[in-house]
């Protein structure tokens, strides 16, 4: 059972055209747990079924963190097979979820992992000067399985992709914004209303038009990509070193690979 906490998972507010979700679980630093993936996944099935919503923009509470990834002890709860989490939403309720409304990731802060999946996961991304993206998987043992290892070279040139996803280095918002994963990088305190202004431009465009646009512009079907994910995630997630990662970074020392 979820942890008693008083605020809901995620917030949901309408601006105009705009929906904005926002994560709200900044004590954890915004990790994703079963109640925040069924909010977010309503979110966005309301955002499509709602022809009142022409774009949609996701963020995270407070200033430190847009999304720091699962949280760990969801995950060991079993929350994310939960009552009504639906296999089509994928990880955060997003990630494998596809509306044909615009999404803009308003990137606050801390978005390793989970965070730079979504913000891969989004058509558009506007984010905060102090943000940092980057896929630290492989340095744990595991790998980005909710898009993040397909959808990196998909979206940035092969080998800067390749040397993000194999080093899991942390990768600045003004270094993503000149390599074309970030549209733009602006103070703390204006991204989500600079993800909002963007949005705004979009939905003043005719909405059917701009749906179509994205289906065809984003339309080619994953499935291949996520069946691979899903073979490699299982087969890396039984070896020792799946275990010996988080194993190390609990006990702040450096992992000792088996390759096994």
């Amino acid at each position: 059972m979820n942890e008693t906490r008083s605020e809901p998972a995620a917030l949901v507010e309408r601006r105009g055209h705009v929906m904005v979700i926002t994560f709200n679980r900044p004590e954890v630093r915004n990790a994703v747990d079963g109640a925040l993936t069924r909010a977010v996944g309503e979110a966005l099935d309301e955002a499509a079924d709602d022809p009142a919503v022409r774009a949609v923009v996701v963020t995270g509470a407070g200033d430190r963190a847009f999304c720091a990834g699962a949280d760990l002890k969801a995950v060991a709860r079993g929350e994310f097979d939960g009552d009504g989490v639906k296999p089509h939403w994928g990880f955060a309720g997003c990630v494998t979820h596809p509306i044909s409304k615009p999404v803009i990731a308003a990137v606050n802060g801390f978005a390793l992992g989970g965070g730079t999946e979504i913000a891969l996961w989004a058509d558009l991304v506007v984010a905060a000067d102090t943000a940092v993206f980057g896929l630290p998987e492989v340095r744990r043992g595991i790998i980005a399985g909710a898009g993040g290892a397909f959808r990196i070279v998909e979206q940035l040139p092969l080998k800067v992709a390749m040397e993000i996803l194999l080093t899991g280095r942390h990768v600045p918002a003004d270094e993503m914004h000149r390599l074309g994963l970030v549209n733009r990088v602006v103070p703390l305190d204006e991204v989500v209303s600079a993800a909002v202004e963007l949005a705004e431009s979009i939905a003043g465009n005719a909405p059917l038009a701009v749906q179509a646009s994205k289906r065809i512009a984003r339309g080619l079907s994953e499935t291949e990509s996520w069946n691979r994910t899903s073979a490699e995630t299982r087969a890396v997630m039984e070896s020792a070193d799946a275990k010996e990662g988080p194993r190390a970074f609990a006990e702040k020392r450096a992992p000792v690979w088996e390759g096994r």
